[in-house]
């Protein structure tokens, strides 16, 4: 079956990893997450990741307690290259031949991010996981999975989530929040729904780069989405 979206870039944020622990791994998620993305490798997909340091550290967190903002911004980089080794040996175990990318020189433990090595690791169908965000403090993860994918040609990124689309409240606290199939990013940025952060919904927005939002709990929702099935919410 042909794919509607042949090279994607997935957004996992970091409290992901940890499951319902709150910090660090859950080795039952990390694996669970290895196994879909492994299927998206396995359909032919051209596969980035793009992971958050959430479940390490979190800049913006520790600027509001004080820390200087640009050395707490360096410190969730680096909270990104430990989740992307971490998600790297999961999926090499899995047989998905793997590389990581740092936005962050670090040769002794990944490559540096350079945009036609990246281009290649895909072209011969490597999954890219790109870590240390943009390089640059004051931007999010978010941000650099938008760079990311435009710089990599990418026709759709997947941002995996832990509810399932966008809705027009947090459902967690609103039950009665609408859940949209299809929204524009005007939309998102009027509402001020959250879904990403303004800079990368404008860099989306700019390039014609539609955005999935679905719940990766759910098993084979990033598969299908990829087939071009209708999960979750679709951004455009």
């Amino acid at each position: 079956m042909p794919l509607a979206y042949a090279r994607v870039l997935l957004k996992i944020s970091g409290e992901a990893l940890a499951g319902e622990k709150g910090f660090g791994f859950d080795m039952g998620v990390l694996d669970r997450l290895a196994g879909e993305i492994a299927d998206i490798v396995e359909m032919g997909a051209g596969v980035g990741l793009v992971i958050g340091g959430g479940n390490i550290v979190r800049g913006a967190q520790l600027s509001k307690m004080g820390m200087d903002r640009v050395g707490a911004d360096y410190m969730g980089m680096l909270g990104t290259v430990i989740n992307a080794l971490a998600m790297q040996d999961v999926l090499e175990r899995r047989g998905v031949e793997t590389r990581v990318m740092t936005a962050l020189r670090m040769e002794e433990v990944a490559e540096p991010y350079i945009r036609r090595r990246a281009m290649r690791h895909l072209e011969q169908a490597r999954t890219v996981i790109f870590a240390g965000g943009t390089g640059n403090p004051y931007f999010s993860t978010d941000t650099a999975a938008a760079l990311r994918a435009i710089q990599m040609k990418a026709n759709v990124i997947i941002k995996a989530t832990g509810v399932d689309g966008v809705y027009s409240a947090d459902p967690r606290k609103h039950p009665d929040a609408k859940l949209y199939e299809t929204i524009s990013y005007r939309d998102v940025m009027l509402e001020e729904l959250g879904v990403m952060d303004q800079t990368a919904i404008t860099l989306c927005k700019e390039n014609d780069l539609p955005l999935i939002v679905l719940n990766i709990n759910k098993h084979g929702a990033v598969a299908a989405a990829i087939r071009g099935e209708r999960v979750g919410t679709l951004v455009q």
